[in-house]
C-alpha cells in the first residue's frame, strides 16, 4: 500500500523547504509551519518565484528550534536572524538583496497559492523521478525542488496520486494515514518549475517538453477534465471532516476511500 515517504513545509513563501518527520494540519488546511511567513513589497504583493526570479538564488535554512532563518546567496555571506526578534534587520538584509523595500509578514494559518483547496499537496517519489527522466541532467530531487510538494508518497508506480481527484464537480475523498483529505485537482503549474531552483534560471524547452509527455503518459484511467492544458502536475486538496488539528507522519499509509 502507498504510504507517505516525507513531509516538507516551506516556512517562508517560495524559499527553501523545511523536511519534517510529522505535522499538524490546521484549520486553513495548512500543515503547521508551511507558508507561515511571505516576503512582500511595499504595495503588500508577494516577493516569490512567480514574480521575483532573484529569489531563486536565496539559499535558506530553517531552524525551528530557534524559529531562525539562515540566508545566503551566491555572493553574501550567510547570515541568520529570528523570525520573531530580529525581523527588522531580515527586512534590511532582503531588501538590499532586492535593490527595493520588502518585509516579511506572518500569517499562522499560512499562505497558500490555492486557496480554493489549501490542504497539503501531495505527489509521488515515482512520478517525480519518471518526469525528471523527461529532461537530461535533472534529478527527482531536483524536480521535488521546482514543483514543491508538501507530501511525498512511496506509491510503487508513476502518477498514482492521479487517482486522487476527478471531475470538476467532484472531490475524491481518501486518506493519509487517519486523516480524512479530499482530492480536488491536479495543480496548475506556473512558471517556478520552468526554472533551475538554485539560478532562476530558465530550462529552455522545459513547459513544452512538459507539455508534450505529460499528455503522452496521462493515464488512460485519468479523468481529462481538469486538461484544458498539460501543465498540471500534483494533486491539490481540501481538509475532511475531523482532519483540522490531526498529525500527518510519515510511514502513514495513503488509501482512497470507498
Amino acid at each position: 500500500m502507498p504510504e507517505i515517504s516525507h513531509l516538507f513545509v516551506h516556512p517562508v513563501k517560495s524559499l527553501n523547504a523545511h523536511r519534517v518527520d510529522s505535522a499538524r494540519l490546521r484549520e486553513s488546511g495548512a500543515l503547521d509551519g508551511d507558508r507561515q511567513y511571505a516576503i512582500v513589497d511595499e504595495d503588500r504583493e508577494y516577493v516569490n518565484g512567480k514574480r521575483e526570479q532573484a529569489v531563486h538564488r536565496i539559499d535558506s535554512t530553517f531552524h525551528p528550534d530557534e524559529r531562525a532563518l539562515t540566508v545566503s546567496t551566491p555572493d553574501r555571506d550567510a547570515a541568520t536572524f529570528s523570525l520573531d526578534a530580529e525581523r527588522g534587520s531580515l527586512n534590511a538584509w532582503l531588501s538590499e538583496y532586492f535593490g527595493y523595500p520588502v518585509s516579511v509578514i506572518r500569517d499562522s494559518g499560512g499562505m497558500p497559492d490555492d486557496t480554493d483547496a489549501s490542504g497539503p499537496t501531495v505527489i509521488s517519489r515515482e512520478t517525480l523521478d519518471a518526469v525528471a527522466g523527461w529532461f537530461d541532467g535533472i534529478s527527482g530531487t531536483e524536480m521535488r525542488r521546482r514543483l514543491r510538494p508538501n507530501v511525498v508518497i512511496e506509491a510503487g508506480e508513476p502518477f498514482w496520486e492521479d487517482r486522487l481527484y476527478a471531475d470538476r464537480d467532484s472531490v475524491i475523498p481518501f486518506r493519509l494515514g487517519d486523516v480524512a483529505l479530499d482530492g480536488v485537482n491536479p495543480c496548475q503549474r506556473c512558471v517556478v518549475p520552468t526554472r533551475d531552483p538554485d539560478t532562476g534560471e530558465e530550462t529552455e524547452g522545459f513547459r513544452e517538453r512538459f507539455v508534450e509527455r505529460r499528455k503522452a503518459t496521462l493515464p488512460e484511467w485519468v479523468d481529462r477534465d481538469w486538461y484544458d492544458h498539460y501543465f498540471r502536475l500534483m494533486v491539490c486538496t481540501r481538509l475532511g471532516d475531523g482532519a483540522a488539528g490531526s498529525t500527518l507522519r510519515v510511514g502513514d499509509e495513503v488509501a482512497v476511500r470507498e
